[in-house]
């Protein structure tokens, strides 16, 4: 199988398991870890993969680009894995098809996610969901949005993979089980606003300064930047996931999801907020 498999951990060992067991058909998995304090390290070595251990520096790069730019990959594809993330039976065929095939146009592809919260499939809420995650690692590099430390832990958060390169889709769909509980959805979004706020307050400030480079970015990008600007963000971004995204028909459990998603908004809003006021008196 001429596939390589990248997950990035730290104190994964309840998710590993199950995560390095959809992968069992490739011979080349590297499991980068963050000098885990549980027993990762033992069952990712256990599940035959070789455990790499990555020193953050405070601002880049982050633990993916690190890997993709260090570790001696087998093959020449590579797919990026989360350890709360499964690949079902189906996709090692698929990608065995791509990986195999001599004439293979594309860079990389996409594929979709299925989100899982208090134990069920959210078949409406942030469905679908897709990542580009298989890719030719050679061609393919996670974003730099900014420079400065944003205080959310040395890895990748809501950066993308750019290729070089046509990309395609892919008929498998993984399950996602990053959020088992409300607890571990506001700890991992308390980490992720602090991401946005301090993207938000570097892009503020560039732009202030005449030095932000508008680029060639994608739709989502540009959307999601537009939104910043406007008002009531934690309302919309409930009425997006609840109604938009028929977030209504998941249930009590859709209806909880685009709650806590509109709080996440709400801490992104009040932290960069504070970020700019704490800027501003420093300025005088």
């Amino acid at each position: 199988m001429p596939v390589s498999i990248l997950i990035p951990i730290k104190n994964e060992a309840e998710n590993l398991p199950r995560c390095l067991s959809s992968v069992a058909w490739s011979d080349d998995v590297f499991v980068v870890d963050s000098a885990s304090t549980d027993a990762s390290r033992q069952i990712a070595e256990a599940h035959g993969a070789k455990v790499v251990q990555f020193a953050f520096n405070g601002v880049w790069p982050k633990k993916k680009n690190w890997a993709l730019e260090t570790l001696p990959f087998k093959y020449d594809w590579v797919f990026i894995l989360d350890a709360d993330e499964v690949l079902p039976p189906e996709a090692e065929a698929e990608l065995r098809a791509i990986a195999e095939d001599p004439r293979a146009a594309m860079a990389g592809y996409w594929i979709n996610r299925r989100f899982m919260f208090m134990g069920k499939w959210l078949k409406h809420a942030y469905y679908p969901n897709w990542n580009l995650r298989f890719f030719r690692h050679k061609l393919g590099r996670y974003e730099q949005l900014t420079g400065v430390d944003t205080h959310s832990g040395d890895n990748e958060v809501h950066e993308h993979v750019i290729v070089q390169g046509q990309t395609g889709f892919l008929r498998a769909e993984m399950d996602h089980y990053a959020f088992p509980s409300v607890e571990v959805f506001v700890e991992k979004h308390n980490r992720y606003s602090n991401w946005e706020s301090r993207v938000a307050l570097d892009r503020y400030l560039r732009a202030s300064e005449g030095r932000l480079q508008k680029g060639n970015v994608g739709l989502r990008r540009r959307l999601k930047t537009l939104s910043h600007r406007l008002p009531c963000r934690e309302w919309l971004r409930f009425l997006y996931v609840y109604l938009w995204q028929r977030g209504f028909l998941d249930g009590r459990e859709g209806y909880y999801f685009a709650r806590l998603h509109g709080f996440y908004e709400f801490l992104s809003v009040a932290k960069t907020y504070e970020l700019k006021r704490q800027n501003a008196q420093r300025r005088g």
